[in-house]
């Protein structure tokens, strides 16, 4: 299978037709390998314009998704960026096309294994996974530059707030699981600006710091 023409098939139907036009963006979903972030019988299926299961009851993402959240960020290169979420660790081999360090944690152990194995065999050297409470940030490497939330919660986790440098932008899905909408919060001077893009459908985020 021609996965390389696949990649770009995904990239000039589902992003550039969009709205997405950032050629870095672009350039890193032509170049990241999403078909080997998912099992081997959903290989064929690792572009399709739809989420799928990477198991312990958990998605990828849909690309488009993952791209919008990318944009939100307004990356220039040289941030340190933390994903709550980690998964299969496809959002961060994308964002380690695009950034100085990337830092991922993923909840379920397997899922965090997995990730870390996948991001070194496809040649990622400048992202870090661990397993945790991803509610709880990673206090050791804040202050972060960026932060995305691939998970859905009705607040804010208070941590993920306080580890986000000035200036720093954090996006995320908020709502409940019926109604969730993908927003971006900019840290300025001290106080917190918001803006919705569009409405989403994630898993729920779980931790301390989530609310039911």
């Amino acid at each position: 299978m021609d996965y390389a023409a696949l990649r770009e098939k995904m990239v000039r139907e589902q992003l550039l037709s969009r709205g997405i036009k950032d050629e870095k963006i672009l350039a890193a979903f032509k170049k990241v390998e999403r078909h080997k972030f998912v099992s081997e019988e959903l290989a064929p299926n690792g572009y399709s314009d739809f989420p799928l299961p990477i198991g312990s009851g958990q998605t990828i993402s849909q690309p488009y998704i993952v791209a919008l959240m990318t944009e939100a960020l307004a990356l220039n290169g040289t941030e340190k960026v933390l994903e709550v979420g980690a998964g299969s660790g496809y959002q961060l081999a994308i964002l380690a096309e695009l950034c100085k360090e990337v830092y991922g944690i993923e909840r379920i152990e397997l899922l965090s294994r997995k990730a870390s194995v996948l991001l070194a065999g496809v040649g990622v050297k400048n992202a870090k996974v661990k397993t945790g409470d991803g509610t709880l940030g990673w206090p050791e490497e804040a202050p972060f530059d960026r932060i995305v939330v691939t998970a859905a919660s009705p607040e804010i986790p208070l941590p993920l707030i306080e580890q986000l440098g000035m200036e720093g932008k954090l996006v995320l899905p908020l709502g409940g699981p019926s109604s969730q909408i993908l927003t971006v919060l900019e840290k300025k001077r001290g106080l917190i600006e918001s803006r919705q893009i569009c409405g989403c459908s994630f898993v729920p985020l779980i931790g301390k710091f989530a609310s039911p």
